[in-house]
């Protein structure tokens, strides 16, 4: 039996077919009585509506708009099984109804949501439903509950009285001990049965498993799910110490050199970029529209402070995924206003450190409870931290820790003198899209260069020398600019 909606004296209502047919046939009768009589008084005897009545077809009903998710019942003392049976073919259920359903039910439902229709004839009469796939079973709540129960004791007697079987699950990607232990249910849902057991094989990196079968082809999914290939992130760093001096003359402010459109922007030092060839004509440079101020287009200022000696002023900027920051680096250094320490570059993966590290090891003495001494090193290095972790836009959070050791004061101890380290230490996270740089700045290094201006010969005599030379110290700081560009790998 289909389930539709047909309109009857400017109402919709959901039912039967042949209900929807019987009522529209007494209502086209009642109203063809009406103009019966009405037409005996005028003179003339309509029969159109009545004739209409008796032409009344199934194949107009299915023709009347429905929606599948609204109803509107109207029941008097119907059966409640055919009630379901409408309800369920509606949504193209089938449907499965226990033999402890009977009885009747009165009911009238103005544009309810189906399935809370069905759960009010449901409540009703005590029953409960339980769905799979296109399938639904309605009984009463006990007899639900007490088939769970069977099916639950029935899977537990499977899974100790059922043939366990061996495989061999190899993993590409993953560590096949982290998917083990995440399966053998350490510090999480155990996935394996009461007699299902697992273990590695490091040298192929596979799972060896024995389970049921039925257990064996959920592990295998679960498995395929998570050996993928992790992403990875290829860190680019850049060292650079640039004297205090041109710090000052370039106003420490980085720009940056754009190459979407016909023209560029750069630092404050003039001709660098065109001088190296970057530009080869000028004929996209017009007056008007060619070289964009670059003050509109400065994205980081570190400004020179006035801080104290082996001091930090820490400061953070990013540069655009464009800048053409090896070649601004370049012209930089030809002018001898920086120097490039180190350019390291390395791929780690998603969410693993990458570590970079450059300086000395200082030895000392260290003595023991017994007495006896022995040479350890400590490190005064400087080293960069950074822990990538890719989103789901292909961006990049970045968290990066820098420490700047220096050799300190030699300080004398009970095994002999040792050298002091003074440690300097920052850390911050940033979020910047893929391709662009970081730049980390206010790391200050100080220095003091003696230098002898002396006439040869003359300047190397005993007493009369020292009228014939000069001695004399020049005080230079410096400021430690760490460049950092993430990129993902592209696999």
């Amino acid at each position: 039996m289909v389930l539709v909606v047909g309109n009857i004296a400017g109402r919709n209502w959901l039912c039967s077919k042949e209900n929807i047919l019987m009522a529209k046939k007494s209502y086209l009768r009642m109203m063809a009585i009406k103009c019966l009589l009405l037409g005996s008084c005028c003179g003339f005897v309509s029969t159109t509506l009545a004739e209409q009545a008796s032409d009344i077809k199934s194949s107009e009903l299915e023709a009347y708009p429905h929606d599948k998710q609204f109803v509107s019942i109207n029941f008097q003392d119907v059966p409640v099984r055919r009630v379901l049976q409408l309800l369920a073919d509606y949504q193209r259920f089938n449907l499965i109804v226990s033999d402890s359903v009977d009885g009747n039910i009165s009911l009238r439902l103005d544009s309810v949501l189906w399935e809370k229709a069905l759960n009010i004839i449901l409540e009703a009469r005590g029953l409960d439903k339980r769905i799979d796939g296109n399938v639904m079973l309605i009984a009463s709540k006990s007899e639900l509950d007490l088939r769970k129960q069977q099916y639950l004791e029935k899977a537990r007697m499977e899974e100790a009285l059922g043939d366990l079987q061996f495989d061999v699950i190899e993993v590409s990607f993953a560590k096949a001990s982290d998917i083990a232990e995440m399966i053998n249910g350490t510090g999480v849902v155990r996935m394996l049965s009461e007699r299902g057991s697992i273990s590695i094989d490091e040298r192929s990196n596979a799972l060896l498993i024995r389970e049921l079968p039925k257990n064996i082809a959920v592990i295998r999914e679960i498995v395929k799910s998570l050996d993928v290939p992790v992403k990875q992130v290829q860190i680019e760093a850049r060292i650079v110490t640039v004297n205090e001096g041109d710090l000052e003359e370039l106003g420490v402010r980085w720009g940056y050199t754009s190459t979407n459109g016909s023209f560029t922007s750069g630092s404050s030092i003039e001709s660098n970029l065109y001088a190296t060839g970057l530009l080869e004509s000028d004929e996209n440079l017009d007056a008007d529209k060619g070289l964009v101020p670059i003050d509109n287009f400065l994205n980081v200022n570190l400004a020179a402070t006035t801080t104290g000696s082996s001091s930090i002023a820490f400061q953070v900027a990013k540069l655009g995924a464009d800048t053409l920051l090896d070649l601004e680096l370049s012209a930089l250094q030809r002018e001898s206003k920086a120097e490039i320490i180190s350019s390291p570059r390395l791929i780690t993966t998603n969410k693993k450190p990458a570590y970079i590290e450059q300086g000395t090891e200082l030895p000392y003495l260290e003595a023991s409870s017994s007495g006896a001494t022995t040479v350890a090193f400590r490190k005064a290095v400087l080293s960069l931290m950074v822990t990538p972790q890719i989103t789901s836009d292909n961006r990049l959070v970045l968290d990066l820790s820098v420490t700047q050791d220096r050799v300190g004061d030699v300080v004398k101890t009970g095994t002999g003198e040792a050298v002091a380290i003074n440690t300097q230490r920052i850390e911050t996270q940033v979020l910047v899209n893929n391709g662009e740089t970081v730049v980390l700045g206010g790391i200050f290094q100080h220095s003091v260069n003696s230098s002898v201006e002396k006439v040869p010969l003359l300047g190397d005599l005993p007493l009369l020398g020292a009228l014939f030379r000069r001695s004399y110290e020049k005080m230079g700081r410096s400021e430690l600019l760490i460049f950092v560009t993430p990129k993902v790998v592209i696999q």
